[in-house]
């Protein structure tokens, strides 16, 4: 076959399609030659100029690799993969001579597509796929069908593409999965953003600035109230005067709840973060999943969350915590970095000194924060050496870890154990799904004080500050909220209506499809009625499963070869003798149309002449040719008019 213009301009689209997505991480120069490389190619067929020399082609070819190699310092790895793939086949529609070549850059394209899957696996890059998979089926059907036109090539590609989806939809069913993300590597969570397990001034507030979601919750019956929606995540302890971090902790003594009550259980559908926290409600008692329960309470899976993650929780939101806290925890609950913030710690230590008790130090402390002229913002003042006295005395402008920072450092330098808790606050409820969603824009810190008779206290010194924060979200605490990404700043009941219908739609894209794991397909296949779910079973039934689907489609598509092609005439004619057979005058297999008339118009003589009559007209448009429109109707009536 001749591969004409449009079989070429076919084909650069398919390679436009395909590597389209992936110029938003491909180096700039490569994207810059692969589209002078497109355009060349593209004016050589309309201009009908030859193509270039091979030796052209093999030393751009070596400078692009040679290239890539400087770039990516390798030549090995998914990077460098991807952008050698795409590279090599806009080179390759410059030596386009062939079908061969032809179908090569289509089974090309194919793979360019699977390619993209690394990088996005959201419901826009599939659909995008998929319209970029039906713009190769049609260009490789132009290149076996030759002078189809493009409508019904684009047909023909739509209906073979509709007759692979049993095909794709048992396969994706039954073929055993792996542990990990479905299209990514596991390293493709390291870039996600989140709570780490340190804490500094401007962390949360710069958290704060990304609208990603980090996970989503389904309570199993009333929500609580959202003043009791804390999100418990890293636990706090060490200060070295700029940064608050984990540690480790001095014990190994499980946590201990007396007088808990008021349990609530629900479902967390966790985003990859790359960091073992797990985030529930204050306080988790049980978890569906393996994973740790520290001693202070935080829940950790065995390894990094480098994959959507489900797990059920049961918490707790009445207790009191840990209230024989080793001493050694206490320690360390009431340890300072030496030389750091002397007015702060002048100032507690004069709290102290005014009696009153734990509480009442507790308080005072809330009390300073609310009536000095404190304000809660996005873009706090920089901070020196001496943070904590900088911000309580000088720029009194912060973020939730300014506040609960210097209230724990406040409460330590009294004689409190204190420590901080970071974590997520809140929700966002979407009523369509029946969900919670927690973006990054609801992290939060705050702090707990162990007192003697309660353990371990939740005090959020933002509420003192910012009590809209805690009851209503983060917009509604900032009186400039211009900083706050923009989902988070509307409250157009279109535009939110419009968002809590995508989110509920890539939930159920994030649970059905990117989330069909090991568990979700063995929970499925057994809801199924298939026990002993084995990868052996489901291979076999697969090899089934596939072999049932092509034998039905086969013969779908064959079942013309079953079918008589009875003309018109020949069908009235039938109806005739159908009619005569039911009055016991069958026609015999051998039995001519005159033969069989003369016979039933003695059996029926009075229908001697009507017989006559649909014979003769029968066998004039059988076999004198007269098969005009007029003929054949009155041949219908005739028969119609026949009767018994």
């Amino acid at each position: 076959m001749k591969l004409t213009a449009p079989l070429v301009y076919g084909l650069l689209a398919c390679i436009l399609l395909v590597s389209a997505p992936h110029a938003d991480h491909l180096p700039l120069w490569v994207s810059a030659v692969c589209m002078m490389l497109l355009a060349w190619r593209a004016y050589l067929t309309y201009s009908g100029n030859p193509l270039p020399a091979r030796w052209l082609l093999l030393a751009v070819t070596v400078a692009c690799v040679v290239g890539i190699a400087i770039n990516f310092r390798t030549l090995f790895g998914r990077e460098v993969g991807v952008t050698l793939l795409i590279l090599l086949a806009t080179l390759k529609l410059l030596e386009l001579r062939a079908v061969r070549d032809a179908t090569i850059l289509i089974y090309l394209s194919c793979f360019i597509i699977i390619t993209n899957f690394f990088y996005s696996q959201s419901i826009p890059t599939a659909l995008f796929m998929l319209l970029s998979l039906l713009a190769i089926v049609t260009t490789w059907l132009h290149l076996q069908t030759g002078t189809l036109h493009l409508l019904p090539r684009m047909r023909i590609a739509g209906m073979l593409l509709l007759q692979a989806i049993p095909l794709m939809l048992l396969l994706f069913i039954l073929f055993p999965r792996v542990q990990g993300p479905l299209w990514g590597m596991p390293q493709d969570a390291y870039a996600s953003s989140g709570l780490t397990d340190r804490m500094a001034p401007g962390s949360m507030s710069k958290l704060s600035m990304s609208d990603a979601v980090a996970f989503r919750v389904a309570f199993n019956g009333k929500a609580p109230p959202r003043d009791q929606m804390y999100w418990r995540g890293p636990v706090l302890w060490d200060f070295d005067g700029t940064t608050w971090t984990r540690g480790r902790n001095a014990t190994l003594q499980r946590p201990q709840l007396d007088d808990a009550a008021t349990p609530i259980d629900y479902t967390v559908t966790l985003e990859p973060h790359n960091k073992p926290w797990l985030f529930a409600l204050e306080m988790p008692t049980q978890i569906s999943i393996p994973a740790d329960l520290a001693p202070d309470f935080q829940l950790l899976n065995r390894t990094p969350v480098n994959a959507r993650l489900r797990y059920n929780v049961r918490s707790l939101l009445s207790y009191r915590a840990n209230r024989g806290e080793p001493p050694q925890q206490l320690r360390r609950a009431l340890a300072l970095p030496p030389g750091y913030d002397p007015q702060a710690m002048r100032l507690a230590a004069e709290w102290r000194a005014a009696g009153g008790g734990d509480m009442a130090v507790v308080r005072t402390a809330l009390a300073y924060f609310n009536r000095n002229g404190f304000e809660y913002t996005l873009e706090p003042p920089l901070l020196g050496t001496n943070s904590i006295d900088e911000f309580l005395f000088t720029t009194r402008k912060g973020f939730c870890e300014h506040y609960a920072g210097s209230f724990v450092f406040l409460m330590r330098a009294a004689g409190i154990p204190a420590r901080v808790v970071t974590g997520y606050q809140g929700g966002e409820y979407n009523d369509l799904g029946g969900y919670y969603i927690l973006r990054q824009w609801d992290a939060h810190a705050w702090a707990e004080v162990w007192l003697p008779d309660s353990g371990w206290v939740r005090i959020d010194p933002t509420a003192a500050i910012a009590p809209a924060r805690i009851q209503n979200g983060l917009s509604a605490a900032l009186p400039d909220n211009a900083a706050l990404p923009f989902l988070a700043r509307t409250q157009s009941p279109f535009l939110l209506r419009l968002r809590f219908n995508l989110d509920a739609l890539t939930n159920q894209w994030n649970q059905w499809v990117l989330g069909y794991n090991t568990e979700r397909q063995f929970a499925f296949l057994t809801r199924l009625g298939m026990e002993d779910v084995t990868w052996q079973r489901l291979a076999m039934n697969l090899l089934a499963g596939v072999a049932l689907i092509v034998g039905v489609l086969a013969l779908f598509m064959l079942r013309h070869l079953y079918q008589r092609d009875i003309d018109a005439v020949q069908r009235v004619y039938r109806r005739f003798c159908t009619r005569l057979a039911k009055r016991g005058m069958v026609r015999a297999a051998h039995e001519g149309a005159q033969d069989f008339a003369a016979r039933a118009s003695a059996r029926f003589p009075q229908q001697a002449g009507a017989i006559a009559d649909i014979t003769a007209r029968y066998l004039a448009l059988r076999y004198e040719g007269r098969n005009d429109p007029a003929s054949l109707q009155g041949f219908r009536h005739a028969v119609a008019a026949f009767k018994l």
